[in-house]
């Protein structure tokens, strides 16, 4: 078994690794959607997502997220409802921990990206909102490459764009399949809990894993180099 080594870049995860799906709750309210359809919603888009990937197939994040909306409250919300919960995916509020794990990592100079299943613009725009873009040297998204994420693509492309070994570079997730996506295409992985509390056992496990972001952010730099 390969030892993990100290990343020379760390690519951040953007939906619900630094930006939590909450503040969509009054949208969904707003809509007249129970808002504990609203985590069912983000599910059945990723879904949706990876199967298209698996079959060789795309479509935009943003038509995947209108039509899971669609099908998950039998097609009985208004379009202009359903386009307000989408647009609200780039005006979400940023995790309290997200800027110290970020600035860790860039004070040890430790390159920072974005890397994210959503689009350049959505992720482009919580970035600035949030006052990370500053810190984050690409803002990398898999639908570039008409193919999600945990599919091995995006992770190699994001190595590639940072002229670095997949094996140098580590990805930080509060997802178990994003972990385990990243592990098979070489990548370092680091994990926080705080979305799903417990790593599935069927799932390559975490070089690094953390009760937040910045216990992983600390702990990934303390690998060996």
């Amino acid at each position: 078994m390969t030892t993990a080594r100290r990343p020379h870049v760390v690519a951040f995860d953007v939906m619900e690794t630094l930006f939590p799906l909450t503040p969509l709750e009054w949208r969904f309210r707003e809509a007249g959607v129970p808002r504990v359809l609203m985590h069912r919603w983000f599910a059945h888009v990723l879904r949706d997502a990876f199967a298209l990937t698996a079959a060789g197939d795309y479509r935009p994040f943003g038509d995947l997220a209108r039509g899971a909306l669609q099908d998950i409250t039998g097609h009985q919300v208004s379009a202009a409802a359903v386009e307000s919960i989408v647009q609200a995916l780039a005006s979400l509020d940023v995790r309290p921990d997200a800027d110290a794990a970020v600035r860790r990592i860039r004070d040890a100079e430790v390159r920072v990206v974005a890397l994210t299943n959503s689009s350049e613009e959505n992720a482009r725009s919580l970035l600035d909102r949030a006052g990370l873009a500053v810190h984050m040297e690409h803002v990398l998204s898999a639908g570039k490459l008409r193919r999600f994420k945990p599919a091995p693509e995006p992770y190699h492309y994001a190595a590639e764009v940072c002229e670095v070994e997949p094996d140098r570079m580590a990805m930080v997730t509060c997802h178990a399949w994003d972990v385990h996506g990243a592990h098979r295409a070489g990548l370092v992985t680091g994990w926080s809990d705080h979305l799903e509390g417990r790593f599935p056992s069927v799932f390559a496990a975490p070089d690094v894993t953390g009760r937040g972001l910045v216990p992983v952010a600390t702990d990934l730099l303390e690998l060996p180099d």
